[in-house]
């Protein structure tokens, strides 16, 4: 199939045409790894207020275009903001990650809120606002919200934990006190992903960064049903709306999670295996990935031999590059250059 040439590369391989050139971006191209950004976020103050800060989030999402024309921006925001407005206490704290009060017992449960307060998210959607007015028409704009279950290993347990044990123990324990949690990050991600497109996001990602924790039946329960609903619930009020699913560590599991939730694309991280993505993945739906973020810390002939991998695996089909994970505070601008340069060197 030949590209249109009115859309944008980013959305034309989300509608099924292969780019010649793969678009590319970056998890967490916002971030610590630019200088223009530590130092916002140092006249910011705490992590949610530049997040809540309209003009500082849209600063900060443009920077990275401005510094490399990547082919997306996403919005700056974190995924932590519906617990926030589900009146949970949420604190980020310096070197040690968010902090919630924990939801850990199925009394602690019927304390929660069933509808969040999305005054509160208003500042998220004047950034995507303010983003949009700035942005390239030819850069996709990209919202995004966590799974439930991600989301809720952090309410159960209060903050993450190496194999968010707590939540996975709720689940097996106490299924229906858990089961309301996801109810309930499921019903207000719908609402929160449709004011990101109304405010003028073009596509969604759905980030499920600890999907890889789960054995299988636990994973179709509490990783694939609530994509597939939230999706579901997305195209219900805007039927041609573009979602990208993330679900982190999936493996052999992918195929069940792309053929059920119905998404456009997933993303894959650096451990995926290829021929089981371009047999059963890639022949659905776009991939997006998957280069380690080490890689690209490591630079030189390492980081272009990783690249060339990513193409050689997956750009014959229809492919975003981006890395298997977020790109690390510590990634030389240099490495990011090398890899950019790279992938636009493609002939496919």
């Amino acid at each position: 199939m030949t590209s249109s040439p009115t859309i944008k590369p980013f959305l034309d391989v989300l509608s099924g045409h292969r780019q010649p050139v793969p678009p590319v971006w970056m998890m967490r191209q916002a971030g610590r790894y630019l200088p223009e950004y530590r130092e916002l976020r140092a006249k910011a103050g705490g992590f949610l207020d530049l997040c809540f800060t309209p003009e500082y989030a849209a600063e900060v999402t443009l920077q990275p275009i401005r510094r490399f024309n990547f082919d997306a921006a996403i919005i700056f925001s974190d995924i932590l903001v519906i617990p926030y407005a589900l009146g949970r206490s949420v604190r980020f704290e310096a070197g040690e990650g968010p902090r919630l009060d924990p939801l850990d017992t199925p009394e602690q449960v019927t304390s929660l809120a069933t509808q969040a307060d999305f005054s509160k998210l208003e500042p998220v959607y004047e950034a995507l606002r303010r983003v949009r007015r700035e942005l390239d028409p030819n850069i996709a704009l990209i919202g995004f919200c966590g799974a439930p279950w991600t989301v809720a290993t952090y309410m159960v347990a209060g903050q993450g934990t190496p194999d968010q044990a707590p939540a996975r123990m709720m689940a097996y324990r106490h299924p229906q006190a858990f089961s309301k949690i996801i109810d309930v990050l499921v019903e207000n991600s719908i609402q929160y992903l449709l004011g990101q497109l109304k405010a003028g996001a073009d596509v969604l990602q759905i980030f499920d960064t600890w999907a890889g924790v789960l054995p299988p039946r636990e994973f179709q329960r509490w990783s694939i049903e609530p994509a597939k609903r939230i999706v579901a619930g997305v195209r219900a009020q805007v039927p041609d709306a573009k979602i990208i699913g993330f679900p982190r560590g999936a493996g052999a599991m992918l195929p069940a999670y792309v053929e059920a939730t119905a998404v456009n694309a997933v993303s894959i991280d650096w451990a995926a295996e290829p021929s089981l993505i371009r047999e059963r993945v890639q022949n659905r739906v776009a991939v997006q990935g998957n280069l380690d973020p080490l890689a690209l810390i490591a630079g030189g002939a390492a980081l272009d031999r990783a690249v060339d991998d990513v193409l050689a695996n997956y750009a014959s089909g229809r492919l975003i590059f981006n890395l298997g994970h977020g790109i690390q505070p510590e990634t030389p601008i240099a490495h990011v250059e090398q890899m950019i340069k790279r992938v636009r060197a493609y002939k496919g």
